[in-house]
């Protein structure tokens, strides 16, 4: 008997917000991050290709594909600076999980929500692969929709136990301070981008101004510290100070895709970066030592994407926080999609 495929999934805003709440936000990162170390561990078996961008004078809208083999996935996803003064996201994304053997997709997705906590699950792994060992400090730079969720990451995976706040707009500092009370970190609001770096171990930059920025300069990056830079993500995008790019260990997710969008497309085509699935699976080295300055430049990559999607999978298995979408024509013969039409038709007639 042919089974229903025509039936699939689909979780919607409001049942992925009360899935994470239902798991606890630190919960899902920490879970993200076990599927994002898996899927690096075995990084050669994937289909891989720098995101297929539309870009516009507003924006980019991406899509994201990658294959395993097994799994098909793929995310739609937008970048558009200027919406936050309209009142709308800055990003958008939603996203789709298939089935290699037949085609036929397994879950849709939204992944606007998703994607925060695969960022920050990203950024997790790599600063506790990066880090030194003993960092409890975590300077946050630009503190918009990503930056809770980035403090939490840290927080959870790597023992960070203070955060120090800034961005240029003071009211989206207020703001993170809200959300994050009571969260057991201790909070530290600060005035300008060289106060909130003092004595931290950890800095990350999430900005999200369109435009070749400098939110670190050189000076103000001492020995010993990880950054994770993970604003600029697109073309004439960046954040950090190219001085800044020629003393760090940089480390990248996928080179011909970073070297487009991150913070690396300052410098020459091949100037040489390392990947972190690489270090996860042990085949070059991490961090050298406590005085090294090591950068991931982290631009976000599909097959991160795709793991995010193979944890919700495996979650829905638990939980009752989706629907079934009737996406797929499944008529009884295959060959007679339009006799499927007609007695549509004939039922529609008898009513």
């Amino acid at each position: 008997m042919k089974k229903n495929l025509s039936n699939v999934p689909f979780v919607s805003v409001e049942n992925m917000m009360r899935l994470i709440l239902e798991i606890g936000v630190e919960d899902c990162i920490a879970s993200i991050a076990q599927y994002i170390e898996q899927d690096f561990r075995r990084w050669p078996l994937f289909d891989k290709t720098p995101r297929v961008a539309s870009h516009s004078t507003d924006g980019v809208i991406e899509l994201m594909p990658t294959s395993d083999g097994i799994d098909y996935g793929f995310k739609y996803v937008n970048g558009h600076p200027k919406n936050m003064k309209e009142g709308l996201q800055t990003v958008t994304a939603f996203g789709l999980l298939a089935s290699v053997e037949t085609g036929y997709p397994v879950l849709l997705s939204e992944m606007t929500v998703l994607t925060a906590l695969r960022t920050a699950a990203t950024s997790a792994v790599a600063t506790k692969y990066l880090a030194r060992k003993d960092s409890k400090t975590l300077a946050l730079i630009g503190n918009g929709a990503q930056a809770e969720f980035q403090a939490l990451a840290l927080k959870k995976i790597c023992g960070i136990e203070t955060v120090r706040l800034y961005d240029i707009d003071p009211a989206a500092t207020a703001k993170c301070m809200r959300n994050l009370a009571g969260s057991g970190l201790k909070l530290i609001a600060c005035t300008t981008g060289q106060e909130a770096i003092e004595g931290a171990d950890v800095v990350t930059t999430c900005t999200a101004d369109k435009s070749y920025a400098t939110i670190l300069t050189d000076n103000m990056v001492g020995a010993g510290m990880h950054i994770n830079g993970i604003g600029g993500d697109c073309p004439g995008k960046t954040e950090l100070h190219k001085d800044i790019l020629l003393r760090s260990d940089i480390y990248v997710e996928y080179p011909p895709q970073t070297r487009i969008e991150g913070d690396i497309q300052q410098l020459p085509a091949d100037y040489p970066v390392k990947e972190l699935w690489q270090v996860l699976t042990g085949e070059i080295p991490g961090r050298e030592n406590d005085r090294a300055i090591t950068l991931f430049d982290g631009v976000g990559f599909a097959i991160e994407d795709f793991s995010a999607l193979r944890w919700l999978r495996d979650r829905l298995a638990q939980t009752d926080k989706y629907i079934m979408l009737d996406m797929i024509a499944d008529p009884d013969d295959p060959r007679d999609l339009f006799g499927m039409v007609l007695r549509e038709k004939g039922r529609m007639e008898t009513v």
